[in-house]
């Protein structure tokens, strides 16, 4: 299978421990879980950077307890605060502004990267690990919807190693080890838990607010994935970074929901049979699979029991009533401009609708709205997929 994870598959660690960490994200739920995980296992890890937003306080537990040469967050506001907090003696290097986090991904004092700030805000830290030539363990898909191609070619160049953070990319990264020829693989299957609004009906969707939006039956996550898991953007947005990170068209990606959250996705290959991966709904699990890769580590969770979580059930998502995923995959078999727009819209829309600027169905109508107007256009930098990015914004929030 042609894909960007090289060495495929990489069955050598990718790097020697203690491994150099730098977090991108360290306060968000996908960076607080990893340094669950680094704590569980210090000798395993050496913290070298951090970077987050706004959240100085926690940002600032986390680097008293770790110690890392390097901090990053949002402005210099916050940058003076985060120094106010600090211990007696210890006097990071601080930087901030979206340069910052890009800066920290590069250093040549790391070489594992998770990355997992939320959103389009993730895709230039993602990028400049990439081209580093780091280890990146991925969390934030919105890097390779926005400029896959482009995050293909530099890790390419520079012979970076991607591993694939979201539960669903690890399921088939798991399942694919060992077994990745491309002429063993039919497709992929990927799962999705239906959200909190699974079996509800027109009606009801029209009078959802963000509390109900928010309250995701299986997954703790913030703010942005959860309204996303609601619609199933987060499911197209998860088909796109599929076909970036394993070399596939988008007909053999296939979606099916699954409530229980167990199985966490399949590979299905040419004999007919298919490969899952079962686990519990915590993302602990395949972040440190990530991060300790290839070894396995405990991480003190309750095992799973088939016979207490009893039957596991599967059915097609409705793409009438949820039509963001559908919105994604037709981005996506039209792109490449497209997805760039398709993700714009759907930041922009999500906060609409947190700040009940619009209804809950109103996130896909400013999703569709804003795909019928543009018109496909070259993004083959950076500086494009950006620019592409601004623009869908701006047009956006100046019709509500």
């Amino acid at each position: 299978m042609k894909t960007y994870i090289s060495a495929w598959p990489p069955l050598e660690p990718p790097r020697p421990f203690p491994r150099a960490l730098c977090v991108l994200g360290s306060t968000g739920s996908i960076g607080t879980n990893a340094m669950k995980v680094v704590e569980a296992h210090p000798e395993l890890f050496r913290v070298t950077a951090l970077a987050a937003g706004r959240n100085v306080r926690l940002l600032a537990e986390q680097a008293a307890r770790h110690r890392p040469g390097w901090l990053s967050v949002a402005d210099p506001d916050s940058a003076e605060a985060l120094a106010g907090l600090l211990p007696a003696g210890y006097r990071p290097e601080i930087l901030s502004g979206p340069k910052g986090a890009e800066a920290l991904a590069g250093l040549d004092e790391a070489d594992l990267v998770l990355s997992s700030i939320v959103g389009a805000a993730g895709f230039l830290p993602t990028l400049a690990a990439a081209r580093a030539g780091k280890t990146i363990a991925l969390a934030n898909k919105e890097s390779l919807v926005l400029g896959g191609a482009l995050i293909r070619r530099a890790c390419r160049q520079s012979n970076a190693l991607i591993l694939p953070v979201d539960s669903e990319h690890n399921a088939i990264f798991q399942a694919l080890v060992g077994h990745g020829r491309d002429e063993e693989i039919k497709g992929l299957i990927l799962t999705a838990s239906g959200g909190p609004f699974l079996g509800r009906d027109r009606s009801f969707l029209d009078q959802v607010g963000p509390a109900q939006a928010l309250n995701h039956p299986n997954w703790s996550m913030g703010a942005k994935i959860s309204v996303d898991s609601a619609t199933l953007m987060n499911k197209g947005l998860e088909v796109i970074e599929a076909c970036h990170l394993y070399g596939l068209d988008p007909d053999r990606v296939k979606v099916v929901v699954h409530p229980q959250s167990i199985v966490h996705s399949l590979v299905e290959y040419v004999d007919g049979s298919q490969l899952a991966h079962l686990g519990l709904p915590d993302m602990r699990i395949p972040i440190a699979f990530c991060l300790c890769f290839p070894r396995r580590v405990a991480l003190g969770l309750r095992p799973l029991d088939l016979a207490e979580v009893g039957s596991l059930s599967f059915e097609r998502p409705d793409l009438a009533l949820f039509p963001c995923l559908g919105l994604a995959m037709e981005a996506l078999r039209a792109g490449p401009s497209q997805p760039v727009v398709l993700n714009a819209a759907n930041e922009v829309a999500v906060d609409l609708f947190l700040r009940e600027r619009i209804r809950f169905r109103g996130i896909a109508e400013v999703i569709s709205s804003a795909l019928a107007r543009h018109r496909p256009q070259a993004v083959d930098s950076a500086e494009d997929i950006l620019a592409l990015d601004r623009q869908t914004r701006r047009e956006i929030s100046a019709r509500h």
